[in-house]
């Protein structure tokens, strides 16, 4: 199996999507699915069990998974160390954002990277789902999230605050009013990623009103994709911070303000017994323009 396959079946068996799988590697799906079909040939066995609505990994594939993950990791490793060797630079700063990396935030990423040429800053989405055991793996070393952070969890400089609006269809009943109210939640469905701690998911969809009354979730939701695809259906309503009016715009689906709701506001973290010198100089950085 070649280092491209093996990338191929592993974001595979991350998104569980061909069409994100692609997007993400930068080929077709049918590219995505010739290799697979290949592999499977060379293994004898099915990987993915594929149906029209869903992809799951076979018991086979979650095997080759767990094998081929922490090879493919190094080897991932030893070619990034090699990279950054040839350009003078010592250390990669991986960062990861649950907003959208909008431009008011790369003045910030320019000035590290013009401060400090000698490290790397990565700069990803950061996934929905367990936010900081991205971070308690190592997978990233800082990330910008909401709070309330766990008592391992450093709290560094605020990237920004944001209001919050609401998603629904354009064809929805609640499509037409100018504002909603945290009161007007509890007669919809919502949905939330699973695996984040309940105190956290709490300041971004309460489990109830100021008034008591519950609100629910339909079911979790892993990806951008199905959340989207469930507010266009109808299936849920839900929040959003306002920067995504301007930079995630679709005429098919309404935001609409909802001003008794507090603003988010988003800071760098990492793990505190993980803190290193390019974590310091980001967090810094941040101090530095933001007094400005």
């Amino acid at each position: 199996m070649e280092l491209r396959e093996i990338e191929i079946f592993l974001t595979l068996a991350e998104e569980l999507h061909f069409g994100r799988t692609a997007e993400r590697l930068n080929v077709t799906p049918a590219r995505i699915t010739q290799a697979i079909k290949k592999q499977e040939r060379q293994i004898g066995a099915l990987l993915f069990e594929r149906t029209n609505r869903s992809v799951r990994l076979t018991a086979v594939g979650e095997q080759l998974r767990d094998d081929l993950r922490p090879l493919f990791d190094g080897l991932e490793r030893s070619v990034r160390r090699a990279k950054q060797a040839a350009r003078g630079q010592t250390a990669v700063l991986k960062l990861a954002l649950l907003p959208f990396n909008i431009p008011e935030f790369h003045r910030y990423w320019n000035e590290f990277r013009a401060r400090h040429p000698q490290w790397e800053l990565q700069v990803h989405r950061l996934p929905y789902t367990d936010v900081f055991g991205s971070l308690r793996s190592g997978e990233y070393d800082v990330i910008a999230v909401w709070g309330p952070y766990p008592d391992d969890i450093t709290a560094g400089p605020a990237l920004f605050s944001d209001n919050r609006v609401m998603a629904v269809g354009a064809d929805h009943e609640l499509a037409g009013r100018d504002t909603l109210s945290i009161e007007d939640y509890p007669d919809y469905l919502h949905s939330m990623p699973p695996g984040n701690p309940r105190e956290w998911e709490e300041t971004y969809l309460p489990f109830a009103t100021p008034s008591g009354r519950p609100i629910d979730r339909l079911r979790p939701v892993t990806n951008v994709d199905d959340l989207i695809e469930w507010v266009l259906n109808g299936d849920i309503i839900h929040p959003f911070p306002s920067h995504v009016t301007e930079y995630w715009n679709m005429s098919h689906v309404r935001f609409i303000p909802i001003p008794d709701i507090p603003p988010l506001t988003y800071r760098l973290c990492w793990r505190t017994d993980a803190e290193t010198e390019p974590i310091r100089a980001l967090a810094q950085v941040l101090t530095d323009l933001r007094g400005e």
